[in-house]
């Protein structure tokens, strides 16, 4: 390319404005060089010739053998590949390849290393950053490459005032041609702005430009700019400007000339439509080894968001896995924390003092300190075991013989049965009891020697642990079926009485054992209260409620059962079906605390449990449910003495009776007397 190359893009005009000296008709010569590698600005209102100037001069470059790259913002000048082999890129499927910003290296590459010309076809972006993007990362692309090129190349954009406004708001890719326009020219690129509006495009890009074209412009604010620029007298001229004829000022002759341009060879795709049918020329298509090496791209920018796709979604997979564990660890702790509380409330029971008020009997070193040590519970209950051995000696050898105050301070229980309060036949075989065993273990308190607790069975740490982990296991994460299952095995492995005492903390809500007892169908002895009173509370059926009084606990199992997730009605559900095992039909449909006479005259019609262990025990005093053992009457002094606290509670509030029994034991004593 010489220096002199030129392109004919239009002839000289009539009218007014414009040089004197030129006649009209007389070709109009553009220098390539300063085409291919300057600033201009093309501008004219809508339909005055402006994309037909752009195209004019477009065809003749490419009738040279030069290239060029163009924004096109509406998808008008597709028409070009009728007469040549242009890259049409964008995001249709009318365009030769769909291109994103990872593709701008490769355009790029091809528009200044292969010659090939490329339309960048924007319009059909949906989302205008997109656009915005893929135009920032190409015009990088090319004023990086002709940094080191040097090749002279013309990058044509179309509504530049998007781009570069004259107000604020302008973004990366204004900036980025704003730097082309003003350090291009240096490195061998040009740029073309073209625009309807030039009182909208930044006046230091306008200033900048070697060429201006002015086409037909009629707006007060755009005619001053014509007049700013141009003078006040092309000012009024420019409204009267045919289509495509335009007032051209160029540089490199500083003149002003009043031409009109030729009209573009190839097929107007920016025309408005007409009532003519429209028939769209065939186009020529572009080498398939172009269209192949942006393709790969594609297939490669897919593939990556394939991976991207799956990733995230194993992601997602994950993060629902970990929410799940981690639900599932919250459901576990509260199971160990409800765990660890069933487990120090049975460890607490084991480790009760006994009736002579010493504790457990001491050999050596204390058992906490043991504890605290390292050892563990079993070698403690050892050392109990041993104490007891030496306790059993030392009876034997001091005999069995009764202290005449010792049964009445050592263990008050028997006094009820001494005075002949209560008709049960298990009252005499607890005085037997009393007088063979009892009595004897029971000395002057100035003594202090413990009750032999020969017949309590061993209790480790562990064993209390691992009772308190059966229901856990058992209710299986809260089932249904399990969680009743369970209360039920516990309900159904009480005796008749223990069954009934039950049934009397359901109907009165907080009550004392002996009541219970009494009300069940049993006497008024504590010992024999105590020791049905005993396996209920073993079970976890009731929980202690203060001063020497029980409450009914089932419905706390249940909610415990489910972490507290269920509410009341589904607990109450529950309870019910629990509540099959041990309460008579007519009952169930009382709550808890219904008042007794009304629950007696609903279930009027069902037989009284009490009652038949009544009858059973006179029937068969043989069997161990109307008979108290030493065993039992050791337990229940063991578990009144850990209970000492309670009863001293329990005497303040309560006025005792003639026969030592409770307001509450008295009032159900009397009815099952009436």
């Amino acid at each position: 390319m010489s220096e002199e190359e030129t392109i004919h893009v239009a002839d000289v005009s009539e009218g007014i404005g414009g040089d004197a000296t030129a006649d009209p008709g007389s070709p109009v010569e553009l220098p390539v060089v300063d085409v291919l590698t300057g600033r201009s600005f093309i501008t004219g209102k809508s339909g005055s010739g402006k994309s037909n100037t752009a195209s004019v001069v477009i065809e003749n470059l490419l009738d040279s053998g030069f290239p060029v790259l163009i924004v096109d913002t509406d998808g008008e000048y597709y028409g070009l590949k009728e007469e040549y082999e242009i890259l049409h890129a964008g995001a249709d499927e009318e365009c030769d390849i769909v291109v994103s910003p990872e593709h701008a290296e490769k355009l790029a590459n091809l528009a200044l290393e292969q010659n090939v010309p490329i339309i960048l076809d924007v319009s059909g972006y949906l989302e205008e950053d997109t656009a915005n993007e893929l135009l920032l990362e190409v015009v990088k692309q090319l004023f990086a490459k002709e940094k080191r090129l040097k090749k002279p190349f013309l990058l044509v954009v179309e509504e530049c005032h998007e781009y570069i406004p004259e107000g604020g708001g302008m973004d990366e890719t204004g900036k980025m041609l704003i730097k082309v326009g003003k350090r291009g020219r240096k490195h061998g690129l040009g740029i073309v702005g073209i625009s309807q509006r030039p009182a909208d495009v930044k006046k230091d890009f306008i200033t900048q430009c070697d060429w201006l074209c002015w086409h037909r412009l009629t707006w007060d604010n755009d005619t001053k700019v014509v007049g700013r620029i141009l003078g006040s007298k092309y000012a009024s001229a420019v409204e009267d400007l045919g289509d495509g004829e335009a007032f051209l000022m160029t540089d490199w002759d500083e003149s002003i000339r009043r031409i009109q341009f030729h009209r573009k060879e190839t097929f107007d795709a920016g025309a408005t439509p007409g009532l003519d049918d429209f028939e769209r020329p065939e186009l020529k298509s572009v080498s398939s080894d172009l269209v192949g090496e942006l393709q790969s791209i594609s297939d490669e920018k897919e593939r990556r968001e394939s991976e991207i796709a799956d990733l995230k979604q194993e992601l997602e997979k994950k993060d629902r896995r970990i929410a799940d564990l981690e639900r599932e660890l919250e459901e576990a702790r509260d199971l160990s924390d409800m765990a660890d509380q069933f487990a120090q409330a049975l460890l607490g029971k084991a480790e009760a003092p006994y009736r002579s008020g010493g504790g457990r009997a001491r050999v050596g070193a204390d058992p906490s300190d043991a504890a605290a040590d390292g050892d563990d519970g079993q070698s403690v209950l050892k050392s109990y075991d041993e104490a007891v051995a030496a306790t059993k000696s030392d009876d034997d050898a001091s005999g069995a013989a009764p202290s005449a105050d010792g049964g009445a301070e050592g263990d008050p229980e028997p006094a009820a049965s001494a005075d002949g309060a209560s008709s049960d036949p298990d009252a005499a075989d607890t005085d037997a009891a009393a007088a063979d065993g009892d009595a004897a273990d029971a000395e002057p308190a100035a003594e202090s020697d413990p009750a032999p607790p020969d017949d309590v069975d061993p209790v480790t740490r562990d064993d209390v642990a691992e009772s308190a982990l059966r229901f856990d296991d058992a209710i299986e994460l809260g089932t249904r079926e399990a969680v009743i299952e369970e209360l039920r095995s516990r309900i159904e492995a009480l005796s008749e009485l223990s069954r009934g005492m039950l049934r009397h903390y359901r109907r009165e809500g907080a009550s004392d054992p002996v009541a219970a007892h009494i009300d069940a169908g049993g006497d008024g002895d504590s010992g024999h209260a105590y020791s049905r009173h005993r396996p209920i509370r073993r079970a976890g059926l009731i929980r202690h409620a203060g001063r020497g009084h029980y409450a009914y606990a089932v419905p706390d199992l249940v909610r415990e059962a489910y972490a507290d997730r269920l509410d009341e009605a589904q607990v109450r559900e529950i309870v019910r079906a629990v509540e099959t095992a041990f309460v008579p039909p007519a009952e169930l449909s009382y709550p808890p605390d219904a008042d007794p006479a009304e629950v007696g005259e609903g279930a009027a019609a069902v037989p009284d449990d009490g009652a038949a262990a009544r009858d059973g025990a006179d029937a068969a005093p043989e069997e161990t449910e109307g008979v108290v053992t030493e065993a039992d009457a050791t337990d229940a002094d063991a578990e009144a003495a850990a209970e000492a606290g309670e009863a001293a509670e329990s005497e303040r509030a309560e006025t005792p009776t003639d026969g030592g029994l409770s307001d509450a034991a008295r009032r159900f004593a009397e009815r099952s007397e009436r």
